[in-house]
């Protein structure tokens, strides 16, 4: 990837124990995702692909258009934040993924979303 078409991608996850359910196996995480263009030229982002793995190993693959509806577009040093949510059936998982995005001069890149934990808090005894 070249300096010019280069995207810093930062997620800050958090448990939401109230919709969360563990004696059934339901453990609800929202997480809050900045995305910058860190690079010379203006993109848009076009399209998303993740992968959620549980402490069990199983995968949910989740692609489509865009991000929450929108695909936002960057010029060079402008951000987009956005939430959504995810739900595992172990109260530890990992998600990461990446982005599609297209610079104003034609070229398709990805965009790293890097591996972020989603775990329960830490309790007392």
């Amino acid at each position: 990837m070249s300096q010019k078409n280069k995207i810093l991608v930062e997620a800050w996850p958090q448990f939401i124990e109230s919709q969360s359910s563990p004696d059934h196996g339901r453990f609800v995480f929202a997480y809050t995702i900045t995305i910058t263009n860190v690079g010379s030229v203006p993109a848009k982002l076009l399209t998303r692909h993740w992968l959620i793995t549980d402490a069990n190993g199983k995968v949910q693959e989740v692609s489509g258009e865009g991000v929450i509806g929108e695909q936002p577009y960057l010029r060079p040093g402008e951000s987009f934040s956005y939430s959504s949510g995810a739900m595992l059936d172990t109260p530890v998982g990992v998600m990461q993924g990446k982005y599609i995005m297209r610079s104003d001069d034609g070229e398709s890149f990805s965009a790293v979303i890097p591996k972020f934990t989603l775990s329960i808090p830490r309790t007392l005894h």
